[in-house]
């Protein structure tokens, strides 16, 4: 692959995912979807495939929901970005969840805990 070409998948994932986050916000009509992210889309080198990333909010049940609505939705994505990105290819969509601003909140939660330990009362001082 040229130079030239390398930035392109990383250029491409970026458009889709202003595009999908658009879409969710406007045009999805599945009451399953709740308040759902678009953090990042890593599209295959051929870009034939578009693998989104997505923060999901609420529950375990409602994350799970959210989850199997946007999959049931995807078809419906496609055809739109199909309708608004010029592309020779539309990709396939595949949705994950992005668990990392959980992770993020645990370790915050964790460095809090250390430093609460290690700010003792010091009672040598007088």
């Amino acid at each position: 692959m040229s130079d030239k070409h390398k930035g392109r998948p990383k250029r491409v994932g970026e458009l889709i995912r202003k595009e999908i986050a658009e879409l969710l916000m406007r045009g999805v009509k599945d009451p399953r979807i709740g308040f759902v992210s678009v953090m990042d889309v890593r599209m295959s080198p051929d870009l034939r495939y578009a693998n989104v990333y997505v923060s999901l909010y609420g529950g375990e049940k409602e994350r799970k929901g959210s989850l199997a609505g946007l999959h049931q939705s995807s078809g419906w994505i496609r055809r739109e970005l199909g309708k608004r990105v010029r592309l020779r290819f539309v990709p396939e969509v595949r949705f994950f969840e992005d668990d990392s601003l959980d992770r993020v909140f645990r370790l915050e939660e964790v460095f809090r805990e250390m430093n609460n330990e290690g700010e003792a009362p010091d009672d040598s001082a007088e």
